[in-house]
């Protein structure tokens, strides 16, 4: 099984290629949680992620006859850009196969690293399926995003950096898909740190490695927005790691990633993937678990669609009250709108969005309804402006609110 010593070979093998990235501690999430938080900032990779040291420990290792041949991968995220990364800074030849619905940015974004983007298939596993007879047919490497050895060792690396830096830390609480990442990192720390409180987190929709060494049946999703980790079926040596080394795995929601992305963009700054959030979903979620222990948590990526962090910044506002929805009912009188918009901007409200019909309403014909996406300070402020338009005579309600 890994052990400490090959992923500290891997981190002479590393040293060069890939970023000590920082890890420090953060003091208003650390307030917010009652635990000491600290940050390993892997989205500051090159590649915006840790996927590249598993990648570069493992093209490090070819022989010259297999350099020769070139290496080839499955993958439509992070570990396709490592692969790319580092097979392009070795003058390797890649190959990466990824299956059709590929967003077109990430397709371009590994070209952009040299390598061939080949797109097969409609699922994964059509396309894991298609790089498997590539490999045999053209004698390329395959490098696993997870399943081998010599990529576990490079993501353990990560652990060697946490530990190095803070060697005192209480629990390490990581991300698990695949289990690479986990199952190199706790290598490390039971090594190093034998009594530190190992926690593997899983969303929800994707729990296939909770269910495998719990014995669970959680049902699997189809779709989450942390797709780095979601998984359909575990590694065989990672599962075999983290059943020995981890002390527990949980589960997190949709919603407590992406309130940890928006708290990880508002507080530190930082833009991390839903995956890359997982960790602190996780202690948001539990609390109690770890209140006044020294934490560890890995931003493993920040790679995230921008249409998508937009959409998610917007639903944070929405959960913060910061953005409210108010339906106001009025007789249908000239002036009215004007009247309603006067007392929004008295409440020092400000309107994002209007929409003023007659049609589609239960009320008499003579009424209209107005509803209004107003931008307040948060709750309390949208209390304030509902009384306002009540106190004018006016029926205003709150709709949609979590």
């Amino acid at each position: 099984m890994l052990s400490l010593q090959d992923v500290q070979q891997a981190a002479e093998r590393l040293s060069a290629h890939v970023l000590n990235t920082p890890f420090v501690e953060s003091r208003t999430l650390s307030q917010l949680t009652g635990a000491q938080i600290y940050l390993k900032f892997e989205n500051l990779q090159f590649t915006a992620s840790f996927k590249e040291r598993g990648a570069c420990n493992k093209l490090a290792q070819l022989s010259d006859e297999q350099r020769a041949r070139g290496v080839i991968a499955m993958s439509a995220g992070n570990h396709a850009q490592g692969v790319a990364y580092h097979a392009q800074r070795l003058g390797l030849r890649a190959v990466i196969v990824m299956p059709r619905f590929t967003p077109g940015v990430k397709v371009e974004r590994t070209r952009g690293f040299g390598a061939e983007v080949v797109l097969h298939g409609d699922t994964l596993e059509d396309a894991r399926q298609h790089a498997y007879a590539l490999a045999e047919a053209q004698q390329l490497t395959f490098v696993h995003p997870y399943d081998d050895e010599a990529v576990m060792a490079g993501q353990g690396t990560v652990g060697l950096e946490m530990l190095s830096a803070v060697p005192d830390l209480d629990a390490l609480v990581v991300a698990v898909g695949g289990g690479g990442l986990m199952a190199g990192i706790a290598t490390v720390a039971r090594a190093l740190r034998p009594q530190i409180e190992l926690v593997g987190v899983q969303t929800a929709r994707f729990p296939a490695m909770v269910n495998a060494l719990r014995g669970t049946q959680h049902p699997q999703g189809s779709s989450t927005i942390a797709e780095g980790i979601a998984v359909g079926s575990p590694g065989v040596l990672t599962r075999a790691v983290l059943a020995e080394r981890v002390d527990d795995l949980v589960l997190v929601d949709e919603g407590d990633i992406e309130q940890a992305i928006v708290m990880l963009l508002e507080i530190e700054k930082t833009l991390v993937e839903g995956a890359g959030a997982a960790g602190l979903a996780a202690v948001l979620k539990h609390p109690e678990r770890y209140r006044g222990r020294k934490v560890g948590l890995v931003l493993c990526g920040g790679n995230i669609d921008p249409l998508l962090l937009a959409a998610i910044i917007e639903r944070g506002l929405v959960r913060s009250g910061r953005l409210a929805r108010i339906r106001v009912s009025a007789r249908d009188v000239p002036g009215m709108l004007a009247r309603i918009t006067a007392l929004v901007a008295e409440a020092g409200a400000n309107i994002d969005e209007v929409h003023h019909q007659r049609a589609f309403t239960t009320l008499a014909a003579q009424n209209v309804e107005i509803e209004l996406v107003v931008q307040t300070r948060g709750p309390q402020h949208i209390d304030e402006l509902l009384s306002r338009l009540q106190a004018a005579g006016l029926e205003a309600v709150l709709q949609g609110h979590h």
